[in-house]
């Protein structure tokens, strides 16, 4: 994603969108049911759980690297290190495979879900921010208010959607997760997730997560250390979310907030 400086403009556009959003679609607040460690050099892009795991891909250059991990005690049980060179983004599994995005390098990687052997790679225009998939595609987000739709097998884009409420479109999308027929999106440098259906890119609702780690709490001073990274776990029926650089994953409960 942007750097803060890059992305003040882009971020105050959208502000206006979701305030109206937060208006007239459900808005949620949340319980916490649960807190677990995470790693505070983490720079969270991807997080997704599979068969009693996290799986999270993190940023920045000579730190960006695919992880398993214990999800009780936060500790590392595989990794992967990624290029360099390379800003890594988010990730989602298909099939057998995790996919596994760049920011800017216009590539993405195929690793083997249990070896995390890397067994190809693909390309894209644009850049890369955020991957979630469901069994039939693959949605990727690159920082607009656009979310591409590529085929899985080949990565191929076939098509674009659009979110937005009310005619508005909604910017600076990142970490995806599909939850339950609905996609889930973080709204970059914001306390905010949005619930879009994915056939339209209509807002279906806002989940407000402000409070939830205030930077005060958060260890660093780093501006980058927001809210991002959001996992579902669709046997347990459970939500998990952190931030870049946070010290802490949560568990939640949504609430449906008063009007």
């Amino acid at each position: 994603m942007l750097k803060p400086i890059a992305t003040l403009a882009l971020a105050a556009a959208a502000v206006p969108a979701i305030a109206t959003a937060q208006a007239t679609v459900p808005v949620y607040g949340f319980v916490v049911k649960n807190s677990y460690p995470h790693d505070p050099k983490a720079f969270t892009q991807g997080l997704f759980f599979r068969d009693g795991h996290l799986y999270e891909t993190t940023g920045r250059n000579g730190s960006s690297w695919l992880r398993k991990l214990d999800l009780a005690s936060g500790k590392v049980l595989q990794q992967k290190d990624m290029p360099a060179e390379v800003f890594g983004e988010g990730s989602t599994p298909v099939g057998g495979d995790i996919l596994a995005l760049t920011w800017t390098s216009q590539t993405g990687y195929v690793y083997d879900l249990k070896t995390f052997r890397l067994k190809r790679s693909f390309r894209y225009v644009g850049e890369g921010w955020g991957l979630a998939s469901d069994a039939k595609q693959v949605y990727m987000s690159d920082g607009s208010s656009f979310i591409r739709i590529l085929e899985p097998k080949t990565l191929k884009e076939v098509r674009r959607i659009q979110v937005t409420h009310a005619g508005r479109p909604i910017a600076q999308l990142n970490e995806l997760e599909m939850v339950e027929g609905e996609l889930f999106s973080n709204v970059w440098g914001s306390d905010l997730i949005i619930r879009i259906d994915p056939a339209s890119g209509k807002v279906k609702g806002v989940i407000n997560l402000e409070g939830l780690l205030p930077a005060a709490q958060r260890g660093t001073l780093d501006p980058d250390a927001v809210l991002n990274g959001i996992a579902w776990d669709s046997k347990g029926k459970r939500l998990f979310v952190t931030g870049k650089l946070w010290p802490r994953l949560y568990e939640i409960e949504l609430v449906p907030q008063q009007r």
